[in-house]
């Protein structure tokens, strides 16, 4: 639950967490009449139901709140609560209860609390109610349940797995451990398992429409996205079958490429529930796929009349119009017309006027959005655009008021990397590096170190052939500023498999995410077919089946790799993003890298990357592997250009993607020489590798 979320139900977690049952329902009964499609309400309404000792009606609100999000597995960990039954304990355990002072008859009690305990998130009290009932009745298999769910909830999924595989082997016609350790095993990304154990309680209860939609969820996550819809596909024949039941499975559809199927599944649940992003995103995706902008327009134009509130429909409408053109500009008239003080219409309408060099309307409407959300960024960006045009001291006055105002650090770190921006455009270069490097100096501990180098080598194990029928393989990755996120976002919106999970919360631990590889591999500690294969092996919780193509966006590349990449992976390609080295550094320096990794100073940041790079001149003039160089130089701005290198590189038509994905211009190619002076020394380190690469010296 988010921080506001959390504020907005406050009344009725406070009256859980006092234990006012009464309290609790009557605020959870209003919050389910106000929002009835919101699953948080009916989460909480089944925590004050069963507080009150209804656990049908508490069982009923659990399953009304899977009904609304039915992959959220947080609700279904509720749900395997609600499931736990009081046992009659045996005379040795109300015996032991009674020598310590407890009364036996109040274990049912603590174990409720405790649910509801960690229900709510507060784990400590959780722990502490687990203890108590643990000293009524250790071996009860409810406190093995309790244990593996408060360590699950407390992110340590070795423990959980630990506690709950015993506890099930000793119990295992319990289904609360049944339902942990599965679990356990989605934790710890073993999905086949899950799967499987879930798969035995749908036996005892092949009418539970959550346990259906779990399976199904798992099923996909494994690569299996059509067998997943086969799973969920008979649940729409039941009355209770949701529109959010109907998006799911319109997801699944749409990702074993169904595209019709989708379609009319997303359609569906969008008319029932206009208002559900994941919905519209889906079916936006599936009438792109569909080439049916005539379809989109039917449903959404409907829907925009009677439900003009919804910000993503009118932005998914947008998207089936040429950009800027006539037909864009009537969908935003409508839309500035249902809603004149909508900030997301005046943006499209600014983009509308920059198109056709309308600055002066443009900067209008970017100050009115000022006056309606002070600070807002994009429009502060347009306002300081036009005085760049006008007046550069006024935008450097403008930004510095901005940042002398600015609520929070992040705001002002930002702020802070604009006004490096501007500094540049008015001219005040040497500012500009000093304003940049000293944003990037101060976070260098809360950034990612730099990836080792492996040094030079040209013992190299054989090529192997690659194996008739393997599917292809594609590695992609770029230094940091070599705008390599640019050709990840137009590979994403064509619709390939492309794996961006190494950037995320959760990125796989194989070969290509532990810095640990390099030196291992170099000093022959690791097998490199052992590290091949278990990258193999993670594929299918990355949501990869067998035999499809694979698109990995890597976090970092080193030569080393090839020494198990040769031999082991042969059917791979890498893509290399590449700039001007020094127009790369400048751009990590000014703007960041979707990898944070730390820039501790413009001259160490080059001296690694001239390392870097150096090992991609290496590949490339040796012809170490598979790979092409995509040149970013004259495309970076340009969506077109990124699809057309694309589908060069992969033999393949690949769609150009809407500039806004880009978010925002980047320096023009060669634009390092005007840093030449303040960036002296770094560019000298940059020098040789940029010549390696086929730049000019200036």
């Amino acid at each position: 639950m988010s921080h506001s979320e959390q504020s907005m139900y406050e009344p009725i977690i406070d009256a859980l967490r006092r234990g006012a049952a009464d309290e609790a329902l009557a605020a959870a009964r209003e919050a389910t009449t106000d929002r009835p499609h919101d699953p948080v309400a009916q989460r909480l309404l089944a925590g004050a139901l069963r507080l009150r000792g209804d656990r049908d009606g508490a069982l009923a609100a659990i399953d009304a709140a899977i009904a609304l999000a039915p992959d959220d597995a947080n609700l279904h960990l509720d749900r395997a609560g609600l499931l736990l039954h009081a046992r009659q304990l045996d005379q040795a355990e109300t015996a032991l209860a009674r020598s310590i002072g407890l009364d036996p008859n109040q274990f049912p009690a603590y174990i409720l609390q405790a649910q509801l305990a960690l229900g709510r998130g507060d784990l400590d009290e959780a722990a502490r109610l687990i203890r108590t009932a643990a000293r009524i009745a250790p071996q009860h298999p409810q406190i093995a349940a309790l244990e593996g769910s408060l360590a699950l909830r407390s992110g340590d999924g070795d423990r959980a797995l630990a506690i709950l595989s015993q506890a099930d082997a000793r119990f295992p016609d319990e289904p609360v451990l049944r339902h942990a350790l599965a679990f356990a095993y989605v934790a710890k990304g073993h999905l086949a398992f899950a799967e499987q154990a879930f798969r035995k309680l749908l036996e005892n209860d092949p009418d539970s429409l959550p346990l259906r939609a779990l399976i199904a969820d798992l099923v996909c996550r494994q690569g299996r996205a059509a067998d997943a819809a086969t799973e969920l596909a008979p649940v729409l024949d039941n009355p209770a079958a949701t529109p959010a039941l109907r998006r799911m499975l319109g997801e699944i559809e749409l990702q074993a490429g169904h595209n019709e199927r989708a379609v009319e599944l997303l359609r569906e649940a969008l008319i029932a529930q206009p208002g559900d992003r994941r919905a519209i995103v889906a079916a936006t995706e599936a009438w792109r796929r569909l080439d049916d902008a005539d379809g989109a327009r039917a449903t959404l134009d409907p829907l925009l009349a009677e439900h003009p509130q919804y910000l993503d429909l009118w932005r998914a409408r947008l998207a089936f119009e040429t950009f800027a053109g006539d037909a864009a500009r009537e969908v935003i008239a409508r839309w500035r017309a249902a809603q004149p003080d909508s900030i997301a219409a005046m943006q499209a309408q600014i983009a509308v006027h920059d198109v056709a060099g309308e600055s002066d309307q443009a900067e209008a409407l970017a100050r009115r959005i000022v006056e309606l959300q002070p600070g807002h960024p994009q429009a502060e960006l347009r306002i300081v655009d036009g005085l760049l045009a006008r007046d550069p001291a006024a935008a450097i006055s403008h930004v510095e008021g901005l940042i002398a105002k600015a609520d929070g650090e992040l705001a002002k770190r930002q702020l802070r990397q604009l006004l490096g921006v501007v500094l540049g455009a008015a001219g005040r270069h040497a500012e500009a590096v000093a304003t940049w490097a000293a944003l990037n100096a101060e976070v260098v501990s809360q950034r990612l170190p730099l990836p080792p180098t492996s040094a030079k080598r040209s013992d190299w194990p054989e090529l192997a052939i690659p194996e008739p029928g393997a599917p292809p393989m594609v590695l992609l990755w770029g230094a940091p500023g070599s705008l390599v996120e640019r050709l990840a976002a137009t590979l994403s919106d064509a619709g390939a498999p492309l794996r961006s999970d190494r950037f995320g919360p959760r990125p796989p631990a194989d070969l290509f995410q532990r810095y640990l590889t390099v030196d291992a591999l170099t000093g022959g500690s690791a097998d490199p077919a052992a590290l091949v294969a278990e990258w193999r092996a993670a594929l299918p919780t990355r949501g990869i089946r067998d035999g499809q193509q694979i698109f990995d966006w890597l976090l970092w590349w080193d030569n080393a790799a090839l020494l198990a990449l040769r031999p082991h992976l042969p059917e791979a390609e890498l893509l290399i993003a590449v700039r001007d080295p020094r127009d790369m550094l400048l751009d990590w320096l000014a703007c960041g890298t979707p990898a944070p990794f730390a820039l501790e100073s413009p001259e160490a940041g080059a001296q690694w990357l001239a390392r870097v790079l150096d090992q991609v001149a290496d590949l490339h003039e040796d012809d170490l592997m598979p790979h092409r160089l995509l040149r970013m130089d004259g495309i970076s701005d340009d969506p077109a250009g990124i699809a057309q290198a694309l589908a060069e590189a992969l033999k393949a038509r690949v769609p150009a993607v809407p500039h806004a994905r880009f978010g925002g211009r980047r320096f023009a190619a060669g634009h390092w020489r005007v840093y030449a002076e303040p960036l002296a020394a770094a560019f000298e380190a940059l020098h040789p590798v940029a010549r390696r690469l086929g730049y000019a010296d200036a």
